[in-house]
């Protein structure tokens, strides 16, 4: 099965969620937080970096619930057309333009 590129929007969504992904993270090892949302060091390592810049559902329902973050503020940080999130997400994560 050949792969579709993806459209820059895609990647760009991408970059905010391995930033997003990054700084909810914190001081947490990739490795501790990976095992808590059951799945690989690597998975998460490649959705951080924006190799993998469209994860599937349910790895990124495993890491909000891994990091303590809702779906919604996911959603916002990470749309094209980013809505309001909560000012400490605005804080720790700035816009990818």
């Amino acid at each position: 099965m050949v792969r579709t590129p993806l459209t820059p929007e895609e990647r760009l969504r991408g970059e905010r969620l391995g930033a997003l992904l990054r700084a909810a993270r914190g001081e947490r090892s990739m490795a501790a937080v990976a095992a808590s949302a059951g799945i690989s060091a690597e998975t998460l390592r490649k959705i951080e970096t924006g190799r993998a810049p469209t994860p599937a559902f349910f790895t990124v329902a495993a890491l909000a619930g891994a990091l303590d973050l809702s779906l919604d503020e996911i959603l916002g940080r990470c749309a094209a057309e980013p809505v309001a999130a909560p000012a400490s997400l605005r804080a720790a994560v700035p816009l990818i333009a």
